[in-house]
């Protein structure tokens, strides 16, 4: 019979087989009206799950972070039902739980209006409120097949056919009188998504991702714990609104994009200066680490990408030419090329490690529907390196690198990140000692800075396994930046080796290393963090110099010049307009320091300083003010 044990260690014996629901009354009757879940030996599984044999489990309630999964899934069916109930004759097709939120993509002929979603989400509640129970049946796939197509579900008809191999069951979900094929697991009842969930929008998508397929309805939602966690949650979609980069861009004049070059980004001046403090100063941070700084070509042989492995992997994400009867690629990245310069001369142990660093400015063919902004594009320069070691330096490698992304993410104002280490793909190069020996080199780092990681299987490079850096903005939001890739195949494919200290013949490890990424997507998130008031060092402006009248231009002019020859970006607004409303024009372009000049100013060498904060520092000498702009930039404060 049974012996559960439960988190804490204790355990609980029964003399015949128990479900989790049964479980958490027996530990206590609030546990299993909070219930919505368990765990068993790690698997997420339904409260009605039988326990017939010794297990560990853990009881799954609202506040555990599998709750929200739970919740979202339950939210999709619900969503699904209401939409059935009405809109007779609508087919219901896939409808995932995902970050934030859950959606399900809809057959109809007739489109659904936007005033549709408040008539689903009410009929949500009242699903919600008849508290049904959430069944789980098993059923012959055949007979999952001949139930669904009497029903005229026809695209439930394809995924049984195509997913569930012949003689395998079916798992169905039941509430009330509808019910969907799914694997589950879900909540106990409808009841228990209670009040946190809305709807947010209607989308087109097409049938199983396939651009030659049936275009489908799709509706998107959120749900939460509850409204309090619904509400956060729309304030901070409010605040992204506010904050997006699009928008900022166009305001302070920094970029624009447009369709004559879809995914390529049109630099203005303004945000120009920033990409080039942003390049300078991780310029400065690879010197100061040992790193040589390398420029490769932006079209390459197909050769050379087909003996790397990325024509294979990357295929249509590629954009290629063609010349004298030659097949080109333009560069989806840099590494196959910087494997030719380490190849250019031979290389000796005594030469290891080797750190090659490129802004190299790639090319792929994201999809048109995924372009956005600065933040997904097809033209980007990645901070890109990588290093050439032997097994022996994998270890002091990966530290070093782990310490200067923590200081770069520092100086731009980033405390909060998270690591992931993820292990090999399905489709992959290499053999798995190869892929052993990779994945451990990178705990062993992790574990030697004693850094918190959580582990992600199947999701490493083709070609190897890699630690992912993703920071937490302001809004809470994650974004995936720095990555390190430990590759013991592609420079063994293109031919880079070394001659150790026994004279013998021996392939470097190489690691694929990048700190921010895409330069351009690390602005864009800068950008929206700062809501583009951005720290002095990296304002494209970082003080605007204002006259009162025209008696104060000359002085206003000279301010300039000694700012700028003290190496800082201003600027004069010498217009003939009232001060407030220079102050408050260059207080919404979010420039730093505002210096208003007049005849007292004029006459005492001093300049009147605000912040863009609206804080009056008074007049200060310009030497003064010189040593307090210096300090800003020197410290980086942010």
């Amino acid at each position: 019979m049974p012996v559960i044990t439960l988190p804490d260690g204790s355990r609980r014996e029964f003399d015949q087989p128990v479900s989790i629901h049964d479980v958490a009354a027996d530990i206590g009757p609030g546990l299993a009206k909070a219930a919505l879940a368990g765990r068993v030996d790690g698997e997420l599984v339904d409260t009605s799950y039988i326990l017939d044999g010794d297990c560990e489990l853990a009881i799954v309630t609202s506040r555990d972070e599998d709750a929200l999964e739970l919740l979202r899934h339950d939210a999709a069916h619900i969503m699904a039902q209401s939409v059935q109930e009405l809109f007779p004759g609508t087919q219901v097709t896939i409808g995932p739980a995902i970050e934030d939120g859950f959606y399900y993509d809809f057959a109809r002929e007739e489109p659904f209006a936007p005033e549709d979603l408040e008539k689903i989400e009410q009929r949500m509640r009242e699903i919600v409120k008849r508290d049904l129970p959430l069944e789980r049946e098993v059923w012959d796939r055949g007979e999952a097949v001949k139930k669904f197509a009497e029903l005229g579900e026809e695209y439930k008809v394809e995924i049984i056919q195509d997913i569930i191999p012949e003689g395998e069951e079916v798992t169905i979900y039941r509430q009330g009188d509808w019910f969907d094929v799914c694997r589950g697991p879900h909540l106990p009842s409808t009841g228990k998504l209670g009040k946190g969930f809305k709807l947010m929008k209607l989308a087109g998508a097409y049938w199983r991702g396939n651009s030659d397929n049936a275009m489908l309805q799709r509706i998107y939602g959120t749900a939460w714990r509850d409204k309090k966690e619904l509400k956060a949650y729309l304030h901070r979609l409010e605040e992204a609104e506010k904050r997006d980069h699009r928008k900022i861009g166009k305001t302070q004049n920094l970029f624009h994009t447009q369709e004559e070059a879809p995914g390529m980004v049109f630099w203005h001046d303004k945000g120009w200066s920033i990409y080039l403090v942003v390049e300078q100063y991780v310029r400065e941070k690879l010197r100061d680490h040992g790193y040589q700084e390398v420029r490769t070509p932006q079209i390459i042989d197909r050769s050379l990408w087909e003996k790397s492995g990325h024509w294979d992997k990357f295929g249509d994400m590629i954009f290629s030419t063609h010349s004298e009867n030659r097949d080109y690629a333009i560069k989806p990245m840099n590494c196959p090329a910087h494997i030719q310069i380490y190849n250019h001369g031979l290389k000796s142990y005594r030469d290891l490690p080797l750190r090659l660093a490129e802004f190299g400015s790639c090319h792929r063919n994201e999809p048109s529907g995924t372009l956005h902004g600065l933040m997904r594009v097809r033209n980007f320069v990645q901070d890109d390196a990588h290093i050439f070691c032997t097994e022996d330096q994998i270890l002091s490698e990966v530290s070093a690198f782990i310490d200067l992304l923590f200081e770069v993410y520092r100086d731009f104002g980033f405390e909060d990140v998270l690591v992931k280490l993820s292990t090999r793909p399905e489709k992959r190069v290499g053999a798995d000692a190869i892929w052993d020996k990779a994945e451990k080199s990178l705990e062993d780092a992790l574990n030697h800075k004693d850094l918190e990681w959580d582990l992600q299987p199947g999701e490493g490079a083709f070609y190897g396994p890699k630690i992912e850096f993703s920071l937490r903005d302001c809004l809470n939001r994650v974004w995936q930046l720095g990555t390190i890739q430990l590759d013991f195949s592609m420079p063994e494919r293109l031919g880079a080796h070394y001659i150790a200290e026994d004279n013998s013949k021996q392939v470097p490890v190489m690691l694929h290393r990048a700190v921010l990424g895409s330069l351009e997507r690390f602005i864009g998130i800068l950008i929206e963090h700062y809501a583009g008031a951005m720290p002095v060092w990296l304002s494209p402006v970082q003080a605007v110099i204002m006259n009162i009248t025209d008696r104060q231009a000359e002085y206003a002019e000279y301010c300039v010049k000694r700012l700028r020859d003290n190496g800082f970006r201003v600027e004069s607004d010498l217009r003939n307009e009232k001060i407030g409303y220079k102050i408050r024009e260059h207080t919404l372009m979010r420039v730093p320091y505002l210096l208003v000049v007049g005849d007292r100013e004029m006459e005492q060498g001093t300049v009147a300083v605000r912040t863009r904060t609206g804080e009056d520092l008074g007049s200060l000498p310009m030497d003064e003010f010189i040593k307090r702009l210096d300090e800003d930039v020197t410290k980086r404060v942010n």
